[in-house]
């Protein structure tokens, strides 16, 4: 008797290790006349698709073909956003390229200042309205702001 039948009575072993091999050839007469039923179930779909494997073929390889190209053109890193980013990259190197000019001119005009008597007088002429003895500075007055009429009509 099996062992875990006496060690636990209430378990129950039905299934021996030769009950499996005995229904499996008991059940293959079945299991053959089914596999023939679908066989002939399949079998006017696999001859059509036998008859028509090239074009078939063809049509799976094109239509691959055409979603490959659409991955590669319009895909998260595909050609369009690629040529967007390159158009991003070229106008951030121009700004990068004119505010390291423009950095220049500020070291220069620095350089100046600290050094150059010239720059200073120059400077302080214009920012602060300094004059020599005995020269004069002529002022514009200030554009007054136009005023909307309509803003004007408004407000009354």
């Amino acid at each position: 008797m099996d062992l875990r039948v006496e060690r636990y009575p209430k378990i129950r072993v039905s299934v021996r290790p030769g009950d499996g091999l005995r229904a499996l050839v008991e059940k293959a007469p079945q299991a053959e006349a089914a596999a023939e039923r679908a066989a002939r179930w399949f079998q006017p779909g696999a001859s059509w698709i036998y008859s028509f494997r090239r074009r078939l073929g063809t049509l799976a390889v094109g239509v691959i073909t055409v979603w490959l190209f659409m991955h590669i053109m319009f895909g998260a890193n595909g050609m369009v956003v690629y040529k967007q980013k390159r158009a991003e990259h070229n106008g951030l190197q121009r700004e990068i390229n004119g505010l390291q000019k423009e950095n220049e001119l500020y070291n220069k005009q620095i350089q100046a200042l600290k050094s150059d008597s010239q720059a200073i007088e120059k400077e302080a002429r214009e920012q602060l309205h300094y004059v020599r003895p005995g020269e004069v500075v002529y002022v514009s007055p200030a554009v007054p702001a136009l005023q909307n009429p309509e803003i004007d009509s408004a407000k009354k």
